[in-house]
C-alpha cells in the first residue's frame, strides 16, 4: 500500500512546512521583511524595501516549501520533482534519467528505492546552469544505495544558482523508499542510474513528482 512518508525533521516558520536546511536563507530574508513592513508607515526609505523584501521572503518560503507525499507502488520511484532532460544508456548497461529541477519545483529530494546509503560522496565543481551539458563538471554529491536491484547511484548537481547541497542523511543508514534524503538550494539536476535491464517507463520532456512519478516499468 502506497504509505506517507513523514518522519525527516525539517525548519518551520510560521506553520508552513519547510525544508530541512532552509533557515540560514530563509530567517534573513523574512526578518527583513517583517522589519520593513513595520518601519514603512513611518518611513519612504523602509516603504520603498518593504515591496522587493516582502516579495523575495514569499518567494523563499515557495521555495523552500516541502510538502508531503503520498509515496507511490513501484520497484523505482522518481528521486526528485521537475521534467526528465534525458535518458541515456551508459557504457555499462546502465540507464540515465536526468531530471531538471528549475526554481519553481519543491527542491528536497527523495530516495528512489528503499535500502541502505552505502556512500554519500561531495565531489567539488563548477556552477553552469543544470541544462546545460557542461553541467556534467558541476558541483554534487553522489549517493551510492544497496537495494533489492543492487547498487543504485544517484547524483545531486548543483546548478547556476543552487551553492549549496545539503545531503540529510550519512553511509550506512537504512531508508524507505520516498523518504526525504537531501536538498539542493536553487535550480539544479538530479540523475538516477537504472540498472541493466530495467526498462524507464518515463520520456524525455515528461514531469516528474519526488515519490510519486514511478520511472521503472514492470
Amino acid at each position: 500500500m502506497p504509505h506517507s512518508q513523514t518522519s525527516a525533521p525539517r525548519d518551520s516558520l510560521a506553520g508552513v512546512r519547510l525544508a530541512r536546511g532552509a533557515s540560514p536563507w530563509l530567517l534573513p530574508t523574512v526578518a527583513t521583511a517583517a522589519v520593513s513592513l513595520v518601519r514603512a508607515r513611518r518611513s519612504g526609505a523602509a516603504k520603498a524595501v518593504a515591496v522587493p523584501a516582502t516579495a523575495l521572503a514569499a518567494g523563499m518560503l515557495w521555495f523552500f516549501r516541502d510538502p508531503e507525499r503520498e509515496i507511490a507502488q513501484g520497484r523505482v520511484i522518481s528521486p526528485a520533482d521537475g521534467v526528465v532532460q534525458s535518458i541515456m544508456p551508459w557504457k555499462d548497461g546502465r540507464t540515465r534519467v536526468a531530471i531538471f529541477m528549475s526554481p519553481l519545483n519543491v527542491h528536497v529530494n527523495r530516495a528512489p528505492l528503499a535500502g541502505t546509503v552505502t556512500s554519500v560522496e561531495h565531489v567539488p565543481g563548477g556552477f553552469v546552469p543544470a541544462f546545460n551539458k557542461e553541467s556534467e563538471n558541476n558541483e554534487r554529491v553522489v549517493w551510492h544505495f544497496d537495494t533489492e536491484l543492487g547498487d543504485i547511484e544517484m547524483i545531486q548537481i548543483a546548478g547556476a544558482v543552487a551553492r549549496r547541497i545539503v545531503p540529510y542523511l550519512p553511509r550506512g543508514t537504512k531508508v524507505e523508499q520516498g523518504e526525504r534524503i537531501g536538498l539542493i538550494r536553487f535550480g539544479s539536476r538530479v540523475d538516477l542510474y537504472l540498472p541493466e535491464g530495467v526498462e524507464v517507463a518515463v520520456e524525455v520532456g515528461q514531469k516528474t513528482v519526488a515519490g510519486v512519478t514511478r520511472i521503472d516499468r514492470d
